[in-house]
């Protein structure tokens, strides 16, 4: 087990866990892992979806809250991250062939790993990209899912230096001419608490930096062209009346007000569509909701205790 996931001085590894590696689309290998609660009865399971440059690791204190609550957690790295296999040798870019293989290995993980080895009912909790593959897919987990929650969902971009349109043009052409592995930027994403967009909490971030300083195997940089080509194509799909109208699973937006990375507007325009969904808006907080300040993070969980059915709280309406 040690050699699967790694502690650090501030991030022991939950205990109760089985870890391992499956076998995703193309012979890629993904690192995954399932942590059971110590409640008798377990109530359900939750199959935790990170995002970009994210690994197991950065979620065990999430893990823990939410076995706490008797509740199992399944989990794994996409591919191209974390403990998972890269998809450029030689490359620290954030790499992808195509936007499906992301939703082939989540089908692969449900088939091989949750449904023989985790407990009914599942539901997903799913951050950022990892939301929006969950987004993607929802039409196709009707029968296999109960309920969906989305954490700031990738679903737009901002922050960046030129638009969305421009980098979907960019990223596009970048593709077709065989430059898709590349990235747009030279060097590694600032590790510098003062400069970072995604979390105003001092002590995580320092926590989660600690994680990829002395484990740097789970660290990626940039997104390559080809990566932002495919993301930014979904985007545009799921975000369609047509597709939202395929999606019948009850869904949860989180949406954190003062996220830098996806528009509020664009997280209140989905839920405004979104007939299966319903928006929960956490003033103040940053895209990272699981790695926010106390007082975001709190509010994140009980959103989730009020909607995922066999939590502690008594009142599941989403109104309460």
């Amino acid at each position: 087990m040690d050699s699967i996931l790694h502690a650090t001085t501030d991030n022991p590894v939950p205990e109760n866990h089985f870890a391992g590696f499956m076998e995703g689309r193309s012979g890629v290998k993904i690192r995954y892992a399932v942590f059971r609660s110590e409640q008798r009865e377990a109530k359900g399971t939750v199959v935790l979806l990170g995002g970009r440059s994210e690994c197991i690791e950065k979620y065990f204190e999430t893990i823990n809250d939410l076995t706490a609550r008797g509740l199992w957690v399944a989990t794994f790295d996409w591919r191209g991250q974390g403990g998972s296999d890269r998809l450029i040798p030689g490359s620290r870019a954030g790499h992808i062939a195509r936007f499906s293989d992301y939703e082939a290995d989540l089908t692969l993980f449900l088939e091989k790993i949750v449904l023989p080895d985790a407990r009914l009912p599942f539901f997903i909790v799913a951050h950022s990209t990892g939301a929006l593959v969950a987004l993607s897919l929802a039409p196709e987990l009707e029968n296999r899912i109960e309920r969906i929650v989305l954490a700031a969902p990738f679903i737009a971009l901002d922050g960046q230096s030129m638009s969305q349109r421009k980098i979907t043009i960019i990223a596009r052409l970048a593709s077709l001419f065989g430059l898709g592995k590349r990235t747009f930027r030279r060097g590694d994403p600032s590790l510098d608490f003062q400069r970072n967009v995604v979390t105003s909490d001092e002590r995580r971030f320092a926590r989660n930096t600690a994680i990829f300083t002395e484990h740097p195997e789970l660290s990626i940089s940039w997104p390559s062209a080809r990566w932002l080509n495919e993301t930014l194509k979904i985007m545009a799909r799921v975000t369609h009346q047509d597709h939202l109208t395929r999606i019948r699973i009850p869904t949860l937006i989180l949406c954190p007000t003062a996220d830098k990375l996806v528009p509020r507007k664009a997280m209140n325009n989905l839920a405004r569509i979104f007939r299966a969904a319903r928006l929960i808006e956490i003033d103040g907080a940053r895209h990272e909701l699981f790695q926010e300040d106390d007082r975001f993070r709190a509010q994140a969980l009980a959103a989730i205790d009020a909607f995922i059915p066999g939590s502690d709280a008594e009142d599941t309406n989403l109104g309460a």
